[in-house]
């Protein structure tokens, strides 16, 4: 009988610390810990890291170099999760109305408006930035864009992960030379009429595109805090809607419709259909020309007031059942070495602040060959223009679909 009630008793206490592990405030525990005690608490688990998976070149970088080198040094394993950011949110929202503490999603590859709501739905985790030794070591903590992501308060919920910023692309043996301004642009549209083109909003490419059109003709800098409100905005943006308008007769199908995103624009370029093309990534021109998708006499080019730049971030999400190991995960990424390699792989503008870089350290960035066709990092970053707020991007959007597409 005694044996039976030492068994019923192990049994009992066995349930009892099961569900209390089940249950236990993980975020607590983490907010409580010193950055060893996380590298501890994350030594032999799997971290997820959920989003966009299109470049091949990125996802050849994190599974070959950045995942081994989490396993070596630290011993986490890094789980890569090609979604589209709003499959991503859906997914962390289901999970998260159901009371899912122990959730799958670790990481998140986030900015711009998805950021600004899920951080207003408190879907993140944070704030996390302090805890992390390489974002003081490595990042300019008083920059805009450590700060602020499309005019939006981080507050420490994200930690940048790449810089993008917009270029313009064409080929010299098709086209003549490439157009300064809006003024020029309408003028080279002129003269290879049915042969320019921008992807139809709201393609993350196309609406910058817009967007920097608009601070081309209207200036940028009262959008910075301006109303959300349509009527404002509009009234703003008149002068550039006025714009392509009138460039519609002049572009592929005559304005009447427009490539459904970058993706297809980019092949039409391949495939000569049209002569200009455009990007979020500086210098990926670099690599199609490497590889034989561009032409060698193919170049990238901004106008002369500027082009809109952004920085793209990691999240943790609120019921990240791992979030000592995506901290380990994302204060890696930040470091120089981790960024330099990056830049190496994937031409992605780096986000440490070079004034904080040892002498070796800036050598691993020098000594990065950026390829042909590009723009110095130099002159990419004097002449980049601020995101507008994260607000205004879908009215414009939705003033574009109203105002522009057909007229």
């Amino acid at each position: 009988m005694k044996k039976i009630i030492t068994i019923l008793m192990i049994l009992i206490m066995t349930l009892s610390l099961s569900a209390c592990g089940k249950t236990k405030d993980i975020s607590a525990n983490v907010d409580k810990m010193t950055y060893e005690g996380i590298l501890e608490e994350a030594k032999g688990s799997t971290v997820t890291f959920y989003g966009w998976g299109g470049d091949e070149d990125l996802n050849n970088w994190l599974d070959e170099v950045f995942a081994p080198q989490m396993k070596e040094k630290y011993d986490i394993s890094m789980e890569r999760v090609p979604m589209d950011i709003d499959q991503v949110l859906s997914q962390l929202s289901g999970e998260i109305q159901a009371g899912k503490e122990d959730g799958s999603i670790d990481m998140i590859w986030i900015n711009g408006e998805n950021f600004k709501s899920t951080k207003e739905n408190n879907m993140l985790y944070g704030p996390f930035l302090d805890k992390l030794p390489n974002a003081n070591k490595y990042l300019d903590l008083d920059a805009e864009e450590n700060n602020y992501d499309f005019g939006y308060e981080i507050e420490g919920y994200e930690v940048p992960y790449g810089k993008a910023q917009l270029v313009l692309i064409h080929d010299s043996a098709e086209s003549s030379n490439a157009p300064k301004s809006s003024e020029e642009l309408f003028k080279f549209a002129k003269e290879n009429k049915g042969k320019v083109t921008y992807p139809a909003l709201p393609d993350f490419t196309g609406s910058a595109f817009v967007r920097n059109i608009i601070y081309d003709i209207c200036g940028y800098e009262d959008f910075q805090n301006m109303k959300a409100d349509k009527e404002t905005v509009k009234k703003a943006i008149q002068p550039a809607l006025d714009y392509l308008v009138k460039l519609n007769p002049y572009l592929w199908n005559e304005g009447k419709s427009f490539p459904a995103d970058s993706t297809q624009l980019d092949n039409m370029f391949m495939d000569k259909e049209v002569v200009m093309n455009m990007s979020y990534e500086p210098y990926s021109i670099s690599s199609k020309i490497e590889k034989g998708s561009y032409t060698d006499t193919s170049s990238s080019f901004i106008f002369d007031k500027g082009s809109i730049g952004n920085t793209n971030y990691m999240a943790i999400a609120k019921n990240s059942g791992n979030k000592a190991g995506a901290m380990a995960a994302i204060n890696e990424m930040i470091s120089a070495k981790m960024q330099a390699s990056k830049f190496d792989a994937i031409k992605t503008l780096p986000v440490v602040d070079n004034n904080k870089l040892s002498n070796e350290e800036k050598e691993l960035f020098d000594n990065v060959n950026i390829g042909k066709g590009t723009i110095t990092q130099e002159e990419l970053l004097s002449k980049r223009l601020p995101e507008m707020p994260a607000d205004l991007v879908p009215i414009i959007e939705e003033i574009w679909l109203e105002e522009v597409v057909g007229k």
